[in-house]
Formats: structure tokens, C-alpha cells, sequence
């Protein structure tokens, strides 16, 4: 447990009861997959699950072993890469009842300046997966297909590469950029 906390620190930034708690959820799926197998993962939350998911497997979303699909719940599936059958496993705010400084941290019943960062660690250390569920799920096929870049093109607007199975122009020139561009371009 020393080892995984200074992993987590390392990799997230700072101590995350959400990693924490995510390094007992990641354990548990596997303890409940076949061995052997080749597994990918799907999260339900971009919050800190996916960083314990991408520390303790070889699921990693810059291999595309790891999907983030944002349903708002604290969970994530382990499944075979061809059939798709795994297990979910899930907070389940019923068993939280005793661990009440992880539940309050769960579901943000205090600031979090008047959270007790060492006591929500420590309660979900005592806890471990006690109050996670798990059940047997199959993902639906659409999730399955891996989709692979076929070929590239040059946008006749920004003269950035892109795929070419976007259309005539990139997906930024199309409108969907987070951002607005400056004036000056480095390398103009």
C-alpha cells in the first residue's frame, strides 16, 4: 500500500482518495477475470478512476485499451477485448454507512477545506473493496470495434494533417476547436 500511495502521488500530482480508492476497485476486477486473458477497461468518470486504472493495468487511453465513457459514476469494467465479458465494479453508496469520513468525501457533504484528507485515506485503506459492488456484464458491440485510422489528408485551411475520414477539412476547421487561435502563428 506504501508503494501504491507514493505511485499515486507521483502519477496524479497529489494524494487522491479517488485513486486510492480506485487502486481496491482495479484489484477487485481482476481478482474476478480469468487469467490469461487480454482486457481493456472502461470508466465511467473522468475523475481520477481512470488514473488508477491506467497505473495499475496496461489499459492507458493513448493505447485505446482504455475508454472513458462520462455516465458520473464512480465505476469501471475489466472485459475480454473480443467477447466483451467482464465485471463492473461499482460504489455502492449503501455499504458507505460505516465509513462516514468517505462518505462525506464521496458525496461532497462537506468543503473540501473541512475534509480530513488522512482520515477519508485511512477509512478507505480499512475498507478496501467492502463497499464496492460487482457484477457480471457484457459490453455492447459498438464499444468492441476498434476504429483505426485509415489514411491522413492535409487541411486546405489550416495545412495541419487530420483524418481523412473526417472530410475536406479537419475537425477544428470545421468548428469543433476548444479554443480560440491567435494572430500569430509560431512558424509563420
Amino acid at each position: 500500500m506504501e508503494e501504491y500511495i507514493e505511485m499515486v502521488k507521483s502519477f496524479h500530482g497529489h494524494l487522491a482518495p479517488g485513486m486510492v480508492l480506485g487502486g481496491f476497485m482495479v484489484d477487485l476486477a481482476m481478482r474476478h477475470l480469468p487469467d490469461g486473458g487480454l482486457y481493456d477497461a472502461l470508466c465511467e468518470t473522468p475523475k481520477c478512476l481512470p488514473d488508477a486504472i491506467q497505473l495499475l493495468t496496461p489499459c492507458t487511453v493513448g493505447n485505446g485499451w482504455l475508454k472513458i465513457v462520462n455516465l458520473g459514476r464512480f465505476a469501471l469494467t475489466m472485459y475480454e477485448k473480443e467477447t466483451g465479458k467482464g465485471v463492473r465494479v461499482f460504489v455502492d453508496p449503501a455499504r458507505l454507512g460505516p465509513w462516514p469520513e468517505v462518505r462525506s468525501w464521496f458525496f461532497k457533504l462537506k468543503p473540501k477545506a473541512e475534509q480530513d484528507l488522512g482520515l477519508v485515506v485511512r477509512q478507505i485503506q480499512e475498507a478496501g473493496d467492502h463497499f464496492c459492488g460487482i457484477e457480471s456484464v457484457r459490453l455492447r458491440l459498438e464499444f468492441l470495434e476498434r476504429r483505426r485510422r485509415k489514411a491522413f489528408s492535409v487541411c486546405p485551411l489550416c495545412q495541419e494533417s487530420f483524418p481523412a475520414d473526417d472530410g475536406t477539412i479537419c475537425l477544428a476547421c470545421q468548428g469543433q476547436a476548444p479554443y480560440l487561435l491567435s494572430e500569430v502563428r509560431e512558424g509563420d
